[in-house]
């Protein structure tokens, strides 16, 4: 499936800035860009880089205080996907067996305490057969226990406050979920990616669990097709994949986000078996 993907950020700057975007859409075997394109009005210079063993890709620029800009981003990507029969996912992995890279989505984080979930997730969803029923569990209590609303949190929300709170954004559920499912040994990571017919629109977070040696899509808030996202990237929760970030003094005056699907056949919404191969290290 081919996409056209925006985003379009305008960032009023009081004071000397450094900017790291993490805009563009990752790029790997089964996630291909087609073509793609970067603006910053004013023209300004950037440099891209990318972590070790990471797919996303960044973008960062230093901007002088008293400036207005707007920077832009536009791809075409094709993503393939496929629908994974649950009945593979049923084999557990022992933790011994794990590839050293998933190995760190198993610890907490700064917005995934795990460890203090660690008794409510096993009285909910211990007694479960394996990883994939406990993954589709958490992912089916988040949607029935917290309220998306938007506005009611910030990013120094964590799990552990959207669990008291009951209520939060994609992030939030995001978040709840890979701590949810830490707690119960199941390596978990956060994602984030445009989003095909998301209402409003803007940038998507949900989260992945590593399940039978494969990265799975959960969106525990249920918006969207999980066949129409496109990944940008992963992280063990919002603070390493944040669209935007910034040391100094700024306001964003201004977002835009599209995703739109440039083939005419529908996208159907496909359940929490899905695994979409792009969006995995493998």
């Amino acid at each position: 499936m081919k996409f056209d993907i925006t985003s379009e950020l305008t960032y009023e700057v009081f004071s000397p800035t450094t900017f790291i975007f993490n805009i563009q859409a990752a790029k790997s075997a089964t996630q291909i860009i087609i073509k793609e394109s970067i603006c910053i009005n004013p023209v300004l210079n950037f440099k891209e880089f990318r972590f070790n063993n990471v797919d996303n890709r960044f973008i960062q620029l230093e901007v002088r205080q008293d400036t207005l800009f707007t920077i832009s981003y536009h791809a075409q990507v094709d993503v393939e996907s496929k629908v994974i029969d649950e009945n593979t996912l049923s084999q557990s992995i022992p933790i011994i067996e794990l590839d050293k890279q998933v190995l760190p989505y198993l610890f907490p984080s700064r917005h995934c305490q795990s460890d203090k979930l660690r008794k409510l997730a096993t009285k909910e969803f211990g007694h479960l057969p394996n990883e994939y029923s406990k993954a589709l569990a958490v992912n089916d209590w988040i949607f029935n226990n917290i309220d998306y609303i938007t506005g009611t949190t910030d990013s120094g929300t964590s799990a552990y406050d959207s669990l008291i709170q009951r209520e939060g954004v994609c992030k939030d559920f995001a978040h709840l979920g890979i701590a949810f499912c830490r707690a119960l040994d199941i390596p978990a990571r956060y994602l984030t990616a445009y989003a095909y017919n998301l209402n409003p629109p803007d940038f998507h977070a949900c989260f992945e669990a590593y399940i039978g040696r494969q990265w799975i899509i959960f969106d525990p808030t249920k918006l969207v097709a999980l066949n129409g996202l496109v990944k940008i990237g992963n992280g063990k929760d919002a603070t390493e994949a944040a669209v935007a970030s910034f040391f100094g003094h700024t306001n964003c005056t201004y977002m835009n986000v599209q995703c739109n699907a440039t083939e005419s056949e529908f996208l159907p919404f496909i359940p929490s078996t899905y695994k979409m191969e792009a969006l995995s290290f493998l």
